[in-house]
């Protein structure tokens, strides 16, 4: 008999209380109506379609195999001056960290 009860009284509630108006579903032709025309719009510039400002792979290469048989840090800041003239920041001081931690520990 509460099982009844509470039904009814849901019901009720449901019939009486004011709902928003329904929407069409999605599949329908008013919904598609209301769809209102894609425009063109131009999309943002990204960063993936400028052309790479860098030095060239061979370039690269060509620094990296000059001057072997320097001492290394000397190596180092050889390509370091090298990198520069073509404007890249080469941080060298960073390449080896291992030294000078060791340096530090000690």
């Amino acid at each position: 008999m509460r099982d009844r009860i509470a039904r009814l009284f849901t019901w009720l509630w449901l019939a009486l209380t004011p709902r928003p108006p329904r929407r069409p579903g999605r599949h329908t032709a008013a919904f598609l109506a209301e769809q209102p025309e894609p425009t063109s719009q131009s999309e943002p510039a990204s960063v993936w379609r400028t052309p790479w400002q860098g030095p060239s792979a061979e370039t690269v290469r060509e620094i990296f195999r000059e001057c072997p048989e320097l001492p290394y840090l000397q190596r180092e800041r050889w390509r370091a001056a090298a990198f520069a003239e073509i404007g890249v920041d080469y941080d060298h001081p960073t390449t080896n960290i291992t030294p000078v931690r060791a340096g530090v520990h000690a």
